[in-house]
């Protein structure tokens, strides 16, 4: 018998979805093409992480020059997910407008704020979130604080906080999706890049999947990986779902299916269906955050901390502090260690690594990436390929010198960055947009297809814009809704 629902994908879209949808009753099959993280798995070895990738897919894609590439996307169940920082953070209330950048304008949403601000409280509960609704002078109202206290400071970066403060800026406590106690007694490492084994981290597969699979009208298949989606010609409804298991061909026939494969992924299976695509937008609009490292160097700053990413900075997020245009936020990155470091310079001497690692504070730069239809998923002969245009990097590069120059005034006289390149995910979105206007958007204000009314997305790709703030929460409370609207149609 087949099931009422087919969710493709088990990361924050489809696990959250499943979650949201799992009370209804109705039957549910989660098709996940990777396998469970194993217990015995090196996942605190970042040499078996950074190095042989060991978690990473195998498969390569082309860029926008036809060069092949290994993608950073992992395919798990929970997938990237497993591995992300765990920074739970609301998109800021005018990030649902029209906002006008250094390079460009970001789009307003179909929805408001105030549509979402319910499925945001539900979401931050199903992930356990840990922080302080008071201290981020961007914050959006809420209604109630988060459902647990804050990630504590350690002592070094309670140091480091104070320093920043003083140099003028207002360091807020980052909401995160992690039990510390759990985490540390699996292993002395922070948690940001390194693999979710089920101690700690507040990930799709411990929260969203495991709320999910405690009904048991959840199904989940592993190893399947979906291939073809066909929809009957005059109804324009998707009729089967065609996946590959073990070298053998399954097909399911679903009232609703619902794509969360990923911003790439879920864009590259309706382009293979050919399907979805009336208004040409299918993969276009594709986002990936600006983003760059700072390492910033004291050598009278001892950095003895473990996990380090609790705080950051939107001082410059809704405008650059002197009434100009948004810049976009700041956040500490997980601990870089000497291994770290070597791995990502192998140049650099192993006593170098170890004392720039143990005077240094790390951070993450992510700046709006504006969406372009130019900037998109395509197939090449059957073969992803990623044509990324970037975007916005004159505010990027006016975020980056803000930073370095505070920085620099709370004391670290070296002050080292390196941009992301478009090898590292870093919060893909926007490939199968939601909008207002169906020739402009692949999905309705409800995430539900223009041109197939049984057809779903439910992860990053439906994002209309990118923000400047980790996108999973947003994803998560977008699932939860979207899975409130498929409970009132089957209900009917």
């Amino acid at each position: 018998m087949s099931p009422d629902v087919v969710i493709i994908g088990s990361g924050m879209g489809g696990a959250s979805l499943a979650a949201g949808l799992a009370p209804s009753g109705a039957r549910i099959t989660i098709l996940e093409r990777g396998t469970q993280i194993p217990d015995d798995a090196p996942a605190r070895d970042p040499w078996r992480i950074y190095t042989n990738s060991a978690f990473r897919s195998k498969e390569t894609w082309l860029d926008g020059t036809g060069t092949e590439f290994e993608p950073g996307n992992y395919y798990n169940v929970g997938g990237n997910s497993k591995l992300y920082g765990a920074v739970l953070i609301r998109y800021r209330e005018e990030d649902f407008s029209e906002l006008e950048h250094e390079d460009g304008i970001s789009p307003d949403w179909p929805i408001s704020y105030e549509d979402l601000a319910p499925w945001y409280e539900k979401a931050e509960h199903l992930y356990n979130v840990r922080g302080d609704v008071t201290s981020d002078v961007s914050e959006p109202q809420h209604e109630g604080p988060y459902p647990y206290p804050p990630v504590p400071d350690e002592p070094a970066i309670q140091i480091a906080r104070q320093r920043l403060t003083e140099a003028g800026v207002k360091p807020f406590t980052l909401p995160l999706g992690v039990d510390i106690d759990r985490w540390l007694a699996a292993g002395k490492t922070g948690w940001d890049g390194y693999p979710d084994q089920r101690c700690g981290k507040m990930d799709a597969e411990t929260c969203g999947l495991s709320a999910a699979m405690q009904h048991d009208n959840v199904d989940l298949i592993t190893g399947a990986e979906v291939t073809l989606l066909q929809a009957d010609p005059k109804t324009r409804r998707i009729t089967s779902v065609t996946y590959r298991k073990d070298g053998e061909e399954h097909q399911l026939n679903p009232a609703v299916v619902v794509v969360c494969a990923g911003a790439v992924q879920s864009a590259v299976l309706l382009l293979r269906s050919g399907l979805a695509n009336s208004s040409d937008y299918v993969g276009r609009c594709f986002m990936n955050h600006n983003a760059t490292a700072i390492i910033a160097i004291d050598p009278r700053f001892h950095n003895d901390s473990v996990y380090q990413k609790t705080f950051g900075i939107n001082d410059w997020y809704l405008s650059d502090g002197d009434g100009g245009k948004p810049l976009g936020n700041v956040q500490l990155l997980g601990r870089v260690t000497p291994d770290i470091l070597k791995i990502q310079v192998p140049q650099l001497p192993k006593f170098l690594a170890k004392w720039m690692s143990d005077h240094a504070l790390d951070l993450y730069l992510i700046s709006e990436d504006l969406p372009d239809p130019e900037s998109r998923v395509v197939l090449k002969d059957n073969q992803i390929q990623l044509r990324w245009q970037r975007s916005n990097m004159t505010a990027h590069q006016k975020l980056v010198g803000k930073t370095k120059r505070t920085l620099r005034k709370a004391g670290f006289p070296i002050v080292l960055s390196r941009l992301f390149d478009g090898r590292v995910p870093s919060h893909q979105c926007g490939t199968l947009r939601m909008g207002s206007d169906p020739k402009t958007s692949v999905f309705d204000p409800d995430c539900r297809s223009w041109d197939h009314p049984n057809l779903y997305v439910s992860d990053a790709a439906a994002l209309p814009t990118s923000a400047a703030v980790n996108p999973a929460l947003t994803v998560a409370a977008l699932a939860l809704r979207t899975a409130d609207t498929i409970r009132k149609e089957l209900a009917q």
